[in-house]
């Protein structure tokens, strides 16, 4: 027994030794008894999708390019769609994006989309539906352009078209050529296109419209984009005392060096026609918002709110009494609080003091008060008093005594939404509060009747105008009630029976009759007008309306009927 067991020590150290020999002249790596290589330490993770770019799509509908979202992909990873493999693009661990073609979607049905990282390790990712949906794309419809003009000779840039029915295969089209086109937005209702800076190289303007590919689709409606210095974005019309001439208020294009800009022209006295005296003349401010003429047609005023750029302003001119055409004379800047983003510039009856209603800064905000030199029209402050609100609208009744102010919330409730009442100190200008009257949401615009026995106020908010007496001893309002309106109320203009409120949401102009005992309102319908209508202007003779149409760059020109009040479109006018 002793000699079996020395017999088997020496075979088991042979063994050994056997081995170590064999591994050093093989100059290999040793295996484990199983044959199997060791196990990996790069190994790919198994994906997860947690989101898709889009998750239907329109059988028949075009090729695209699917986004998807998640986690632990890797360079090699492969999307399938349908159980078919895709050429996909590894955008980081997070992101992939696969081209789908027309024939994965070509029949209605449901397609599970995943994800498959390769071996080592890897693995096939849980699946996401994609709905392929049977029906027709709808025909798109576009609502505006952010930006709407341009001054000629700017950068490319990325135009933001916003709208509905808007589908991941819709295009932008300018002049009918199709643009790059992004979808911003997965409820369908904005486009992003990429513009050139050739298609904007000189003045002109061009057809945006959206392209629904088939099935079903189509194209838009138009809007126009303007590629233009001057007279663009009109958001306020004026008219002189003596009926001969109009200015119109430009907010301009964005990235201009002045920006606003005063469109001048000669009024027809016998057709209402508007004729252009030249050029616009500059603001020299940005975003001109409101002009106003004094009652003795020599001077005019300019609010330039700023565009958030500047703390705004007020600009002058003189007025040549033959031509019409006015000559720049200088501006009073802005500071914040006070002088701050004014909305609106009003001139009393006696010519000797100007008002400006200022939006900007932070509550309560404030009208800021001006003598007026008699020669040269210069501005001189001298003063101001605040306002409960945001000060957007102010107007001096025909005899000179009150001053009224609208105070808009501007999307916050507890800023107000009043009209200010103030006395006017015959000598020095000032105002004297004498206490609010309760308007509507948001009053954007007040006018007073010729006789300052009725107040109007436009109320943007909630689409419609409130009607007020006017105490003649104390300019004080009492509530008459309101009268309904178009969409988004911009302005009122009252034409000795008439009255009349520019809509800008539903681009109409409402028109009312006027009680002359009561003040009351009653509605007698709309006439058509541009694309967002902002401002409206009667003429002295009580023949003619203008409203600027701010989207569309024209002024609509109007007669108006002696008896009825009723408008009638006689022609529109570029800015």
């Amino acid at each position: 027994m002793k000699s079996e067991a020395v017999a088997m020590r020496k075979l088991v150290i042979l063994g050994i030794v056997s081995l170590a020999f064999l591994a050093g002249c093989g100059g290999g790596t040793t295996q484990s008894l199983n044959n199997q290589p060791p196990p990996s330490s790069e190994s790919n993770p198994i994906p997860t999708i947690t989101t898709i770019s889009q998750n239907s799509a329109m059988a028949g509908g075009a090729a695209f390019r699917l986004t998807i979202n998640g986690t632990n992909f890797v360079a090699a990873s492969t999307v399938n769609f349908g159980g078919m493999a895709t050429a996909t693009t590894f955008v980081n661990p997070t992101q992939l994006t696969a081209a789908i073609p027309a024939a994965a979607i070509a029949s209605a049905g449901n397609s599970a989309v995943t994800v498959t990282n390769p071996a080592p390790g890897g693995g096939t990712s849980n699946a996401v539906n994609f709905a392929i949906t049977s029906g027709t794309n709808p025909i798109p419809t576009i609502n505006f352009l952010s930006p709407s003009c341009i001054p000629p000779g700017a950068q490319a840039f990325t135009l933001s078209v916003f709208g509905t029915n808007f589908v991941a295969s819709s295009v932008v089209r300018w002049n009918g050529s199709d643009q790059p086109t992004t979808v911003g937005s997965t409820n369908g209702t904005l486009l992003t296109a990429q513009i050139r800076a050739s298609d904007i190289a000189t003045t002109g303007t061009a057809s945006v419209t959206a392209f629904n590919p088939a099935p079903g689709g189509g194209s838009s409606n138009s809007l126009t984009f303007t590629t233009k210095t001057g007279g663009v974005d009109p958001l306020s019309v004026a008219v002189d005392p003596a009926g001969k001439f109009a200015y119109v208020a430009n907010t301009g294009c964005p990235d201009d060096t002045l920006a606003g800009y005063v469109s001048m022209y000669t009024v027809d006295a016998t057709t209402g026609a508007l004729a252009s005296i030249g050029p616009p003349i500059a603001s020299n401010d940005e975003g001109a918002r409101s002009v106003t003429v004094d009652h003795f047609g020599k001077f005019a005023y300019v609010a330039n709110w700023g565009e958030g750029d500047t703390a705004g302003s007020v600009s002058a001119y003189t007025i040549n009494a033959t031509t019409g055409a006015l000559t720049y004379t200088g501006t009073i800047n802005g500071v914040c609080p006070g002088l701050c983003a004014p909305w609106s510039v009003v001139v009393d009856p006696s010519g000797k003091f100007a008002y400006a209603a200022n939006e900007g800064g932070f509550v309560p905000t404030s009208v800021s008060i001006f003598s007026i030199n008699a020669t040269t029209g210069a501005l001189t402050p001298t003063g101001m008093i605040t306002v409960a609100g945001r000060a957007v609208s102010v107007t001096v009744e025909h005899f000179g005594k009150f001053a009224y102010m609208t105070d808009s919330s501007n999307g916050f409730p507890a800023e107000n939404n009043k009209v200010s009442v103030y006395s006017i100190d015959a000598t020095t200008g000032a105002l004297t509060s004498i206490g609010t009257a309760d308007a509507g949401t948001d009053p954007i615009s007040i006018a007073v009747d010729p006789m300052s026995k009725f107040a109007y106020v436009a109320n943007s908010g909630s689409n419609n105008v409130s009607m007020f007496t006017i105490n003649a001893t104390s300019g004080a309002l009492t509530s008459m009630g309101t009268a309904p309106a178009g969409t988004n109320p911009a302005s009122v203009a009252v034409a000795d029976k008439f009255a009349y409120v520019a809509n800008s949401g539903s681009n109409d102009v409402s028109m009312y009759t006027i009680d002359a005992v009561t003040g009351t309102l009653t509605p007698m319908g709309t006439i058509a007008a541009g694309s967002s209508p902002t401002s409206i202007a009667i003429h002295p003779s009580g023949k003619f309306a203008y409203v600027t149409n701010s989207v569309s760059n024209n002024i609509s020109i109007y007669a108006i009927d002696a008896t009825t009040g009723a408008l009638t479109l006689i022609g529109t006018i570029g800015t």
